[in-house]
């Protein structure tokens, strides 16, 4: 199997970056006579892929409503709301001002909080606080301690826009024309191999260019809007402002070959005059930054589209014969450190492909129009995007973020994963353990949700380095919050007496032996009776003192019903493809 090289980790240089830039650079690369053009911003990827839920915003998400929130926790000096809001302070704001259900204000707030960089450490610390919880006025009061930097979480409801549906786009396919100009646009003939919006780098780009004078808008100081609510002049942006913006945009200096937030860039002593900043007001100008951005935002080198032109190619299982697609698997692990890492499959048909290495461990994960597969991804992931497949098998590592799947038909996925959200799908059964409610979004078809149900040698290792505990686990309480599924009847549990564990046929070296947490105790009831049902058919053949004749005639009967079942559920497919890899089957998933 192919892997990928270690990576160390890339730390951000200090903020005082001329003293110490002897130190942190190539003194070929930076120097303070450096020209600007050396600069090359771009619009991250996790924000969207992993935070741009995947339905129309609510209407109060819009720039006029965001700036009165704003200008609320800023100008009466709430407590608990700036410079990072609590629970508390949103749901008053949310339910009260924006006429939310508080169950869609905690999935926004909960879904920003996901994105912050805690350890696995404090993730699995907060599942153990809620497991505790014997109410829900106790959750809530566990709740009532997270709290958000307010204006990173004011940009991540902003960029709920991404997947806005306008009249226009749904009749001709396309925007009216922005009012602004973009500086750099992406070049319109490059055609994105990526058309879903959250995975689709162009359309990060494109938005932030689009939107980039209310993004600034929304992180002035009340003082420095008109009575419009609109900037002036002599508007001035905080540093605070800049480091919140950098939740969007990051950059590096040509060949540096580090990655630094937008903040210690713009704060750089050299870029001082390009990027508008005073060293006697500490801040800013409004109209110097939007120009230094637009001039400098670029493609983002690690994005789906640079992944698809200059990202490793994998081949990871031989082509099946009879095939006519082949399938395209690429990724940029080899390059892109911490939460740049990506992994892009596409058209995978009739085939059983398994990994896990460190090609896989942290990275986005995108599977695209894959078809009567069965796809092992045993290693820890950040996030999951499985998008236009059917007739499919996926085993997936532990998710750290988001499982989302869209446009699916007649596929399973076992994961444990911190959220699913399913939207487009039709006949999919999902055996998942989440600490989260699932999420059915729009356009959904006979979902059946089941109890996790397999086990893999490293598995517990693996939901320990996410911050995945077993409990608390919702898999059977999904949230509908989308009104063409208001009928409940769009999903259902697993029926006790169809449940069956889930054998992943690979060695791997590792101390898990059992399903993490066990099984409810309806499916273990019945996999006990189950059980007790196969003992008494023995002890009944046994007892039958059939004749040499007989148990050869009772043998090819068993055998061809066998055969019969393996052919009518598919999973003769599976074996086959399992057959070239027997030799190796402990190196198949390694």
């Amino acid at each position: 199997m192919l892997g990928a090289a270690e990576l160390g980790e890339v730390r951000p240089p200090s903020s005082h970056l001329r003293r110490y830039a002897k130190k942190l650079f190539h003194p070929d690369v930076l120097s303070d006579n450096m020209d600007q053009s050396g600069v090359l911003l771009w619009v991250k990827a996790e924000p969207f892929i992993v935070g741009a839920l995947q339905i129309p915003p609510p209407s109060k998400f819009s720039l006029h409503y965001l700036k009165k929130i704003a200008t609320y926790v800023r100008t009466r000096a709430i407590e608990r709301a700036y410079p990072r809001m609590y629970w508390s302070t949103w749901r008053h704001i949310a339910c009260g001002k924006l006429q939310l259900a508080k169950d869609v204000a905690w999935l926004y707030f909960e879904i920003f909080d996901s994105l912050s960089m805690r350890s696995p450490e404090e993730r699995l610390e907060w599942s153990e606080i809620l497991s505790n919880c014997i109410s829900e006025n106790e959750i809530e009061k566990q709740r009532n301690q997270v709290s958000v930097d307010t204006l990173q979480f004011l940009l991540f409801l902003y960029i709920q826009q991404l997947n806005r549906v306008s009249l226009r786009t749904s009749l001709i396919g396309e925007e009216w024309p922005s009012p602004r100009n973009r500086s750099q646009p992406p070049d319109p003939s490059e055609k994105s191999k990526c058309h879903h919006k959250n995975w689709n780098d162009y359309s990060h780009q494109a938005f932030v260019c689009d939107h980039l004078s209310d993004l600034l808008e929304l992180l002035l100081d009340p003082e420095q809007l008109s009575a419009s609510f609109h900037s002036t002049p002599s508007s001035s942006v905080s540093r605070e402002a800049v480091v919140a913006l950098s939740f969007l945009i990051e950059g590096t200096v040509s060949r540096a070959g580090r990655i630094y937030p937008l903040h210690e860039l713009a704060l750089w002593q050299p870029l001082h005059v390009d990027s508008g900043f005073s060293k006697i007001s500490k801040t800013f100008s409004f109209y110097k930054l939007e120009a230094w951005l637009r001039a400098h935002l670029t493609g983002n080198p690690y994005g789906t589209s640079a992944c698809f032109k200059s990202g490793k190619k994998l081949a990871w299982a031989h082509q099946v014969e009879g095939t006519t697609k082949r399938a395209k698997i690429a990724c940029n692990t080899h390059v892109a450190p911490g939460v740049h890492r990506m992994v892009v499959m596409s058209q995978v048909c009739k085939q059983t492909l398994a990994k896990s290495s460190d090609t896989l461990v942290g990275a986005h994960v995108r599977i695209h129009r894959c078809s009567e597969s069965f796809i092992y991804l045993l290693s820890p992931l950040r996030s999951v995007t499985i998008e236009k497949c059917r007739n499919s098998t996926f085993v997936l590592g532990p998710v750290e973020t988001v499982l989302h799947l869209h446009s699916c038909d007649s596929v399973k996925v076992i994961a444990v994963c911190h959220r699913l959200t399913i939207s487009s799908t039709t006949s999919c059964i999902f055996h998942v353990l989440t600490p989260v409610r699932p999420l059915i979004l729009s356009g959904n078809q006979s979902v059946t949700f089941a109890p996790f149900h397999t086990h893999y040698p490293m598995l517990e290792d693996h939901m320990a380095r996410t911050g995945l505990a077993t409990v608390p686990n919702y898999w059977d309480n999904p949230m509908v919050i989308c009104r063409d599924n208001s009928d409940s009847n769009v999903f259902q549990l697993l029926p006790p007496c169809d449940f069956y564990v889930f054998i992943i046929p690979f060695e791997m070296e590792g101390d898990t032996t059992e399903i993490p947490g066990g099984l409810p105790p309806a499916y273990q009831k019945a996999l006990n009776q189950r059980e007790e049902n196969i003992q008494i058919w023995q002890k009944t053949v046994k007892e039958a003192h059939l004749t040499k004749d007989q148990r050869k005639q009772f043998q090819v009967l068993v055998e061809n019903k066998f055969y019969e079942w393996l052919v009518n559920t598919g999973h003769r497919q599976q074996l086959d493809s399992l057959v070239p890899a027997a030799i190796g089957s402990k190196q198949a998933a390694g």
